[in-house]
């Protein structure tokens, strides 16, 4: 009679079959190709997961409309001004993402850019003092000053409303008894600010310029991609088949070199969108490649999660609001640099609406968790060809108002909309 109970053995010409490894989807996903993807493609629209296309259809309609109205609107003239023009408050907006990726709001960034305009000048005007380090002390300035913002919205407990609205006034009012009596400071067109001057052109008189920019961009594509694939192949998890990266590198060559081509008809590629370009790469690794960018990610999805996995949360806070202090100093020199001075104007005005606009039109939740730095570019791209276009047909500055704020309406709505669809398809 055969044993029974625990000591029972299975008869030995018994096969058990083999374990079956649960199949990752985007593994799935892509073994089918082209219909693999059209699938998870309509997939993600159905459970809400838009991501930029949104931005990118409004830009497209946006460029038809003015084109149609004004044919000097997508003019190579017109488009350096675009480009030139986008990147000082681009630089604030990407701080602003940091921010709103934590569910939080900094309303101190534009007070923040004056009073570092206003500190620059004193530093290499006033006293002289070599305009690279004046530049590197106003940036810490600003860092130093989002981290105060941050200590007190992580470590006491100041709603951080509270505590960057309350420094919007306290900055504001630094910056204007900085600057005195005479209202404005003059700042040289020497050194930092003439590269992020309206004449500097990225190897200027050089048609090359554009060219070799989009080359080192795919360049960097493809050795990043292949240098993935190969990891991810030796540590046996899926990975992007050679085919999509060859893709993928087309895509961002033709729209390299037509961005090129049509700059370098007028006068280049202006350097203050070269170097909000690199910042963008850099942030965009940060949040994506590092421990510190996924602990940013987690404390925006979930803070009491992020405690237990052991993130100390209020360094993250902090850290985020000095990151969106130091961009906001890096934008006010961008914005320093346009009339080559500071003064009482510089941080005021819709400023700091227009920031917030071009992060959460670009794609970033006002609800935490989730974007990436590259909705400030969008973002901004829609809001200056708005404000370019309506420039052109000599439209009034409050009919700009009144279509930018409604374009950042139509993208609250859609976030909100997209979480509300996820939440249904149990994808949030």
């Amino acid at each position: 009679m055969p044993k029974s109970g625990r000591h029972a053995q299975a008869p030995a010409d018994e096969v058990l079959p083999p374990a079956v490894a649960p199949l990752d989807p985007r593994l799935l996903v892509r073994e089918e190709g082209l219909k693999g993807y059209w699938t998870e493609f309509k997939r993600k629209m159905r459970g809400g997961e838009l991501g930029s296309i949104p931005v990118i259809v409004g830009l497209i309609i946006i460029w038809t409309v003015f084109q149609t109205r004004d044919s000097l609107f997508l003019s190579s003239a017109n488009m350096v001004n675009i480009c030139y023009f986008l990147s000082a408050t681009g630089m604030i907006a990407t701080g602003l993402v940091f921010v709103l990726l934590l569910g939080e709001i900094d309303l101190s960034v534009a007070s923040v850019s004056g009073l570092s305009a206003a500190i620059f000048a004193i530093f290499s005007t006033t006293h002289g003092m070599n305009e690279w380090l004046a530049l590197v002390l106003t940036i810490l300035t600003g860092i130093g000053i989002g981290a105060i913002h941050g200590f007190f919205f992580a470590k006491i407990g100041v709603p951080a409303f509270v505590v960057t609205l309350a420094g919007n006034l306290g900055w504001n009012g630094l910056m204007l008894w900085l600057l005195g009596s005479t209202g404005s400071l003059s700042i040289q067109d020497t050194g930092p600010m003439h590269i992020l001057g309206q004449r500097s052109f990225f190897m200027d008189q050089d048609i090359a310029g554009g060219y070799i920019l989009a080359t080192v961009g795919v360049v960097a594509l493809l050795a990043g991609s292949f240098i993935e694939q190969t990891r991810r192949r030796k540590a046996g998890v899926p990975f992007r088949p050679t085919s999509e990266i060859i893709l993928r590198a087309a895509v961002l060559a033709i729209v390299g070199y037509v961005a090129a081509y049509v700059l370098n008809k007028t006068s280049g590629v202006p350097n203050a969108l070269v170097i909000f370009l690199v910042t963008l790469v850099i942030c965009d690794f940060v949040l994506r490649r590092t421990t510190f960018g996924r602990k940013v990610f987690a404390v925006g999805g979930s803070i009491e999660a992020a405690r237990r996995a052991g993130i100390n949360v209020a360094l993250v806070r902090i850290a985020v609001f000095a990151i969106s202090g130091g961009f906001a100093a890096a934008g006010g020199l961008f914005l320093a640099a346009q009339t080559y001075t500071a003064t009482l104007a510089a941080g005021s005005g819709n400023l700091l609406m227009l920031a917030i606009a071009a992060a959460v039109i670009g794609g970033t939740s006002l609800f935490g968790g989730r974007g990436n730095v590259w909705s400030a570019l969008l973002g901004m791209l829609v809001i200056q060809s708005i404000q370019t276009g309506l420039d052109l047909l000599n439209m009034n500055t409050s009919i700009q108002y009144m279509i930018t704020g409604a374009v950042l309406l139509a993208a609250v709505v859609i976030d909100s909309v997209s979480r509300r669809t996820q939440k249904s398809s149990g994808r949030a």
